[in-house]
């Protein structure tokens, strides 16, 4: 049987929040041309992630990981 390869999301963007224990929440900005009216906007997302020794603090540039849930809300890891 062969193994199947997953290819793991990651995300640049801003911490914003490292008020919990060994989590930090990332804000991921990101361009996308609006269909009809042909206009770029800028939207946002805020993921939840794990920051094992709360080395990330806010305003800090980080890259997320993908990873197994590690709780409710929290699927992504600090990298870098």
């Amino acid at each position: 049987m062969e193994q199947k390869t997953v290819q793991l999301k990651t995300f640049t963007g801003t911490v914003v929040s490292d008020k919990m224990k060994d989590t930090v929440v990332v804000r991921v900005t990101r361009y996308v041309k609006h269909p009809k009216y042909k206009k770029y906007m800028k939207l946002w997302k805020r993921f939840q992630a794990h920051n094992p020794g709360n080395t990330a603090k806010e305003g800090d540039t980080v890259t997320i990981r993908s990873c197994r849930p590690i709780s409710k809300n929290k699927s992504f890891e600090v990298i870098a």
